[in-house]
């Protein structure tokens, strides 16, 4: 039975949920830190981006097994069961974070088609394409990552006897600092040519799209002419992708466009629907109160009651 990794051991008692933990392959499989389960089956309750930075080794993942060697980048999410086996002289950055608990601008990295691709579809579609999907760095690219990584080290001080010793400020800066690796590995993933890695761009890419054109009216036809996929192999992979189909998808990036102004302007229900592609006010005032649970009117009021 695999083990359970609890973010608690990483991330401290009511620490900041971001951290790094690199581990070497030592003699005789002594441990690379404490809490260290890298050759024992075990999920994780946090997301965990895995750079290997040196050495060569296996990697079994959900039933399958993938050779890894420096220069790979991938995502474990948080309930796959994993560990590495094999290991000649690997080393691996561990970039473990927990995306409920920090205020990731989610909105805006999907902008990228490489982060949908890498952080969401890749570690789906792993078994299914036999890691060819994954992300290879060159040696200066990974020099990059690990400066990055290297710099999220320094702020995240050292863990002793439960208790971590940082410096303040050190959230802000650990955040920012994994957005920009985000950022950086997702430009990278954009940029690779595999035909697995371009087939989950596409879809990326219709992702990015959605986000700054959710006020158009597509059509599930479109969307699938987009993504040069059928529409059944759409729904299965956005749903794969998001975790909603791509009508909900974009239903709910109109719901939080419409919360926005409805916040911030003086607009009226008619012109905030027009805004957020809906030509009927009273149909749009029907989707808000299905995905918010008020009438745009009750959270106007409720959100003007509560400043």
């Amino acid at each position: 039975m695999a083990l359970l990794a609890k973010g608690v051991d990483y991330f401290g008692e009511g620490g900041f949920p971001v951290t790094v933990r690199r581990v070497a392959t030592l003699a005789a499989g002594a441990p690379a830190h404490p809490h260290d389960v890298t050759e024992i089956e075990h999920w994780h309750d946090f997301c965990e981006l895995v750079i290997v930075v040196g050495g060569r080794g296996r990697h079994l993942l959900e039933g399958g097994a993938f050779h890894v060697s420096t220069g790979d980048v991938f995502v474990v999410q948080g309930e796959q069961v994993h560990c590495f086996r094999e290991r000649d002289g690997l080393v691996l950055l561990n970039v473990m974070y927990d995306p409920t608990r920090i205020p990731l601008p989610t909105g805006l990295l999907r902008r990228l088609p490489g982060y949908s691709a890498l952080f969401m579809l890749e570690p789906a579609f792993r078994k299914a394409h036999r890691f060819s999907s994954r992300l290879r760095l060159s040696r200066s690219e990974l020099a990059r990552a690990e400066a990055l990584v290297e710099r999220m080290e320094a702020e995240c001080g050292n863990v002793t006897e439960g208790k971590q010793n940082v410096r303040d400020g050190h959230e802000a800066v650990l955040l920012a600092l994994l957005v920009e690796l985000m950022v950086f590995l997702s430009r990278h993933y954009g940029a690779s040519g595999s035909t697995e890695s371009r087939a989950l761009l596409r879809v990326g890419e219709l992702v990015s799209l959605l986000e700054q054109r959710y006020h158009e009216p597509w059509t599930l036809e479109q969307l699938a002419a987009r993504a040069g996929l059928s529409r059944t192999n759409l729904l299965l992979t956005f749903r794969r992708a998001t975790g909603q189909s791509p009508i909900d998808f974009i239903i709910g990036l109109r719901v939080a466009a419409a919360r926005r102004l409805l916040r911030q302007t003086t607009l009226d229900i008619t012109d905030i629907a027009l805004e957020c592609g809906y030509a009927d006010s009273n149909y749009f005032a029907r989707q808000f109160h299905q995905v918010q649970g008020l009438t745009p009117s009750a959270y106007r009021r409720q959100e003007r009651s509560s400043r």
